[in-house]
């Protein structure tokens, strides 16, 4: 018998806010990260934005639930690494940088979004930019 692969992958804030609060696609890349199939990568910068996301007064969520859901739910299981700035990659919208570079920084095989902007790049230095649905299917 092989040895599975562990897929390197960045999985955008939008996604990863779903997969824990609603499950659907996102909850069954969720489930990847949790039984190790994939090893999520995350900067700084998208952390600032995730707990921003989750602390937004839709989510209704309290500021000691949010840091369950850091601690317990994220930062077990990803990565963090150090990305440094560079060039405007995405003019349309540059926030979306941080997960291309970060992607980047952690040598990640797939970058998991629902962002048009990402996913109309189709690609970045060589890392494959799908939707939860791609990626199930293509690796799964």
């Amino acid at each position: 018998m092989g040895t599975q692969q562990i897929i390197p992958v960045v999985i955008d804030t939008n996604l990863i806010v779903s997969a824990l609060l609603f499950g659907g696609k996102p909850g069954l890349v969720m489930s990847h990260w949790k039984n190790g199939r994939i090893q999520p990568y995350i900067s700084r910068g998208i952390i600032e934005e995730l707990l921003r996301v989750l602390l937004y007064p839709k989510f209704e969520l309290t500021e000691k639930e949010v840091e369950y859901l850091l601690y317990r739910e994220i930062l077990p299981y990803f990565e963090v690494v150090k990305i440094e700035p560079g060039p405007v990659i995405i003019k349309a919208d540059p926030s979306d940088d941080e997960f291309l570079l970060c992607a980047a920084a952690a040598g990640a095989e797939a970058l998991i979004t629902g962002d048009r902007h990402l996913l109309n790049l189709k690609t970045y230095q060589g890392i494959v930019i799908l939707t939860p649905d791609r990626f199930l299917k293509a690796y799964f």
